[in-house]
């Protein structure tokens, strides 16, 4: 792996931080000896595109609330996160706007009463946008990998789905699935 040689896992930003926490981004790379950083470049309400509301099981145009963030490793540009919840979970709180929530969004979503049990990740490869590409610094014959992933509480609704873009050459994804033994 070139580039970053970073090790992207899920684990650690589906569970809410303990109070006094930074975001688990900062942790993990801090833990790694690196310094994680990010931008956020739009938060508020909007309507659900159709893949959105697919993934939130809402109506395509459907109010939502969404943060656009560029995520940075080491102060390079490692990943472009979209993130997306039902309005009426996150209209009206620090999810609709700019500033970074301490502990993370996971965090707060607990707060507000709203604890993500089920995850459900789809990661494909692709090319990237010419605006993805000028993000991330990115060739024109540098694919991207999209993770995908729905957050659902336990009564199955989802809470939660982001949308996240990094340099294929760059990443890696380790995931780690504890088995439930019957």
């Amino acid at each position: 792996m070139s580039g970053s040689g970073w090790t992207s896992t899920s684990m650690p930003y589906l569970a809410p931080r303990a109070a006094g926490n930074a975001d688990a981004w900062t942790d993990a790379a801090e833990a790694a000896g690196r310094r994680g950083g990010q931008h956020i470049l739009h938060a508020g309400e909007a309507e659900a595109p159709p893949e959105v509301a697919r993934m939130l099981d809402l109506t395509s145009g459907e109010a939502i609330v969404t943060r656009r963030r560029i995520i940075e490793l080491d102060g390079d540009s490692i990943e472009l996160t979209d993130t997306y919840y039902p309005a009426d979970i996150a209209a009206g709180t620090p999810l609709a706007r700019t500033a970074k929530i301490r502990g993370g969004a996971v965090t707060l979503l607990a707060e507000l009463g709203h604890i993500g049990v089920r995850v459900v990740e789809d990661v494909t490869a692709r090319m990237p946008s010419r605006d993805e590409r000028e993000q991330l610094r990115l060739t024109p014959a540098e694919p991207v990998l999209q993770l995908a992933r729905t957050t659902y509480d336990s009564a199955g609704r989802p809470i939660q789905a982001d949308v996240m873009v990094m340099p294929a050459g760059r990443q890696q994804l380790r995931y780690e699935i504890d088995i439930e033994v019957a």
